[in-house]
């Protein structure tokens, strides 16, 4: 069961002005306080609280108030690339209808078909004359924000080996040997070896002959 929307709430909106004559326009503006997991979780968001501006534009039609408008607020994340912080402004457009409750009677013709539950499910209702603007808000500032996002489009990131930060050591590198010569370094070293032994041994056969 749905619970009842609060007028006091920031991000319901009352359109009793409109008056439910098709036709009649109303602007809005408004700053309200971002409300909780409002972004990408572990990616980037609007932080709780920090200002989100609305400008908004109602404007009556026989079905209902169709709502157009733009968000602005400013996220925070962390650079996919180098790890470090960063803050990105991000600004969302949106336009979304909200149903009269009796829409369907006020407006469908009886050879209408009916209109399937999927469909049914996905939309909005005005309460009263009020509608809530944060399911749609969200929505459309989540499309809006990175889904990668970086301090800067040149940042070069982190050492794959050792995490150093490639923009302030431009000249970072390790030396590497080549993985085709390794298996023939491995082989001179084993021969290496190897006659180390056979010349140990010989050594030891000529200090036997002089004993004798």
């Amino acid at each position: 069961m749905s619970t009842r929307l609060d007028h006091r709430n920031p991000l319901v909106f009352d359109t009793h002005e409109l008056g439910r004559r098709p036709g009649a326009l109303q602007r809005l503006t408004r700053s309200v306080p971002a409300p909780k997991d409002f972004g990408i979780e572990g990616v980037i968001g609007v932080p709780l609280g920090s200002p989100v501006e609305l400008g908004l534009r109602l404007e009556s039609v026989m079905e209902g108030v169709l709502v157009t408008g733009t968000a602005r607020a400013s996220a925070e994340g962390e650079c996919v690339r180098c790890l470090e912080p960063l803050s990105q402004e991000v600004a969302a457009d949106f336009q979304e209808m909200f149903t009269y409750p009796d829409a369907d009677d006020r407006g469908r013709s009886r050879t209408a078909e009916p209109v399937d539950d999927a469909e049914d499910e996905d939309t909005l209702f005005l309460e009263d004359g009020l509608f809530d603007l944060e399911p749609v808000l969200r929505d459309a500032v989540v499309l809006a924000l990175p889904m990668q996002p970086v301090c800067r489009e040149t940042c070069a990131g982190l050492c794959s080996q050792c995490g150093v930060r490639l923009d302030e050591n431009p000249g970072h590198h390790h030396d590497a040997a080549d993985i085709r010569w390794a298996a023939l370094q491995g082989l001179a070293e084993t021969i290496q070896d190897g006659e180390k032994d056979n010349m140990g041994g010989a050594e030891a056969g000529v200090d036997e002959k002089q004993e004798k």
